[in-house]
């Protein structure tokens, strides 16, 4: 099982759970963050500090979540590593909690 980042990062991209993890699996993209699935360990440290509760165990995603499995496992062999903590997105805060984002994911 990997864990996976889910709709809610989309346009927040807080990085809170770069600074964590310990074998540097994320991926860094526009304006979304995605864990690559080769690449992580599950240790589950980044669920805790992400402030978008945007990542979840792969089995726990939620049913209108599911196809982030894909998005993670395609965007992180395109998109470069990201290991150390950035300022968010300018208005991280107001696209937190919106849903139906994946429209405004940019690839």
């Amino acid at each position: 099982m990997t864990y996976v980042v889910s709709e809610s990062c989309i346009k927040c991209k807080y990085t809170d759970c770069v600074d964590v993890c310990p074998v540097d699996c994320f991926r860094e993209g526009p304006n979304f963050l995605v864990i690559d699935p080769d690449e992580c360990i599950d240790c589950t440290l980044c669920v805790a500090e992400c402030p978008a509760e945007a990542i979840f165990a792969e089995d726990d995603l939620p049913a209108d979540q599911v196809q982030f499995t894909a998005i993670n496992a395609e965007l992180a062999k395109k998109w470069p590593t990201i290991v150390a903590r950035k300022d968010a997105l300018p208005d991280a805060d107001d696209w937190a909690k919106v849903k139906g984002k994946l429209d405004k994911l940019e690839r």
